[in-house]
């Protein structure tokens, strides 16, 4: 036990977690060469979008507040014309040393290794140049360290560089010391994670790889975050009460009275859904997968992990291009939420912040009545496989190709009300057999382009496009889900990309559609913000728009496949995404 205990760091960054925070991240083990790389590269090619994104951040703090939106685009400009990698480099980062992020309460401390000091300190340097002014300086214990305050949420950002380590936090503007020196590591957690070893014990229990492993706490975080007790956000709330009081004069002391009842409450919802965990389970030069785990209450859990539903397609991984199924079984969702919305009444929420809740459940238990109506009582679930996806040109529909199912039932039921709805699909004959029916010309002559409908005994489903005919029998002969499977979904990169054109497309149609209205409008000066101040801004908003989907269309085009799927288990809901790089 002493040599197991003796190979430890102490000096590690999960050293300094403690072992009851309400969330971490971290890497428990050095990656190798190979799957750094594989990371590196993703990174670089999520860095443009990145980028525009902290640029729009920027943009839209300048008016509150012009020196943080100046800091911003300093740390923007760290990164012109660099990698991640060079980044790093450039910062003194060690990319293949441990790293942590992790909440004192509820406020973030990133640990980070360093590899050269002295270009921790040039990176700092830099920004302040890039910034304007210094930074300011401040110590506790003699330990140095540099702050900005955030004036508008009462939270200050301070950033140091602590032995070997750099240390970044988000705390309140007036942080005790006793925060500031755990935040900075003066002090150590009574029990921390490292000693703990919760993250490791995870990791084996959901295999998830040593590289990146998170867990969310909601038992923790949740009544913190509600109670008002948390330091971060007690100073988060008093600034926007001191904003309001200056409005409206309304007291401060009156806007931050929390309910004693406010902590049960939120630790009542946390009981429900009580940790999320994360971490790669496959990553190299082609493979990026992941897992998430949703921990659930017991009821919850039970509900669905053995719920086996008679939709086709959902039992196997889809093969179009885009290919999602979705699994709706009305009938024991309605049974599930109309239990939850009675929980509720018999037991309504009295804490101020969460009291909508109880208006929102009320309305749920009619609704869930309303659904036991046919043909949606019936409802199993829902699956679009698209073959084809070609944006349209000019402002005009994409043009597609696939097949529509729907779960149910009763698929007689379904086509009746069909019928009943549109009396053109009357002279349909449809069995359940699987043998496609074209749909009659006049409803072609809408769609543009050939449809038919074929039904068997758990489905209805809708084929457009050429060919699909011949696809539909197929379709409906495809798996059901096993116990507990709730979702699937396959995405090519082609299709993918098909859909961030259309994307685009929507995005420049809106933009023109604005750049027009504003010069139709006569020059005027309006709330001291001109006509020409709007156009400009739309610009600005378009350029960067443009400059984002730029970048999603950069990494999409790396992207041979995406595929997910959900399912509920005895312990909660797994989600698992596999992407197949090119």
């Amino acid at each position: 036990m002493l040599a197991a205990c003796g190979h430890k760091d102490k000096d590690a960054p999960l050293a300094f977690v403690p072992a009851d925070t309400p969330y971490v991240m971290a890497n428990l083990e050095i990656m190798d060469d190979s799957t750094r790389q594989a990371l590196l590269a993703q990174a670089d090619a999520q860095l443009p979008s990145n980028l525009a994104q902290l640029d729009a951040a920027a943009d839209r703090l300048a008016a509150k507040d012009p020196d943080g939106a100046r800091l911003l685009r300093a740390l923007r400009a760290e990164f012109n014309g660099k990698t991640v990698e060079t980044f790093a480099q450039g910062a003194g980062l060690n990319l293949k040393g441990h790293s942590a992020l992790y909440g004192l309460g509820l406020a973030p401390v990133l640990r980070f290794e360093l590899n050269d000091p002295q270009a921790f300190e040039g990176f700092i340097s830099r920004l302040e140049t890039a910034y304007g002014k210094k930074l300011d300086l401040a110590n506790v214990d003699k330990q140095n360290y540099r702050k900005y305050a955030f004036a508008a949420s009462g939270t200050e950002m301070i950033l140091a560089m602590v032995g070997k380590q750099a240390v970044a936090a988000l705390l309140p503007a007036d942080a005790s010391p006793a925060l500031l020196r755990q935040a900075l590591g003066l002090d150590r957690p009574q029990k921390n994670m490292q000693d703990d070893g919760r993250l490791t014990t995870l990791a084996k229990a959901k295999g998830y790889r040593p590289w990146l492993v998170g867990e969310l706490d909601l038992t923790r975080a949740l009544p913190l975050a509600v109670s008002g007790k948390d330091p971060l956000i007690g100073a988060i709330l008093k600034a926007r009460a001191e904003a309001e009081s200056a409005k409206t004069g309304e007291p401060v002391a009156n806007q931050l009275q929390t309910s004693p009842s406010c902590a049960t409450d939120a630790a009542r919802i946390a009981a429900r859904i009580p940790t999320l965990s994360f971490g790669y389970t496959q990553l190299d030069a082609r493979h990026q997968n992941v897992r998430f785990d949703v921990a659930l209450a017991d009821d919850i859990s039970k509900a669905f992990s053995g719920l086996k539903v008679e939709l086709p397609g959902l039992g196997s991984a889809g093969t179009a291009p885009f290919d999602v199924s979705l699994a709706l079984p009305v009938a024991q969702m309605r049974t599930f939420w109309s239990a939850q919305a009675d929980a509720v009444a018999a037991k309504p929420f009295t804490c101020p912040s969460l009291i909508d809740l109880n208006d929102s459940f009320a309305k749920l238990g009619p609704a869930m009545q309303k659904a036991a109506i046919p043909p949606f009582g019936d409802m199993l679930g829902l699956r679009i496989a698209l073959d084809s996806l070609v944006p349209g040109q000019d402002a005009a529909l994409p043009t597609f190709s696939g097949r529509l199912v729907l779960g149910t039932n009763n698929p007689a039921g379904l086509l009746a009300m069909g019928q009943m709805m549109v009396p053109a699909l009357a002279e349909l004959k449809l069995v359940h057999d699987g043998k496609p029916l074209p749909l009659p010309k006049d409803m072609i002559s809408m769609l543009g382009q050939p449809a038919w409908l074929a039904m068997s005994d758990t489905a209805l489903a809708l084929g457009v496009g050429a060919g699909e005919d011949g696809k539909l029998g197929d379709t409906l002969k495809n798996a059901a889900g096993d116990a507990g499977q709730m979702t699937r979904m396959h995405l090519t990169g082609a299709m993918y990309l098909n859909w961030l054109q259309m994307m685009e497309q929507k995005a420049d149609s809106l933009a023109a559609a604005t750049a027009t209205i504003s010069k139709s409008d006569e020059p005027s000066i309006e709330g001291g913000v001109s006509n020409d101040d709007s156009s400009a801004q739309a610009a600005a908003n378009a350029a960067r728009s443009k400059a984002q989907f730029a970048a999603m269309k950069s990494q999409a085009e790396r992207v041979d496949s995406i595929d997910a799927e959900m399912h509920v288990d005895d312990n909660g809901m797994v989600i698992n995404s596999q992407t197949v790089l090119k």
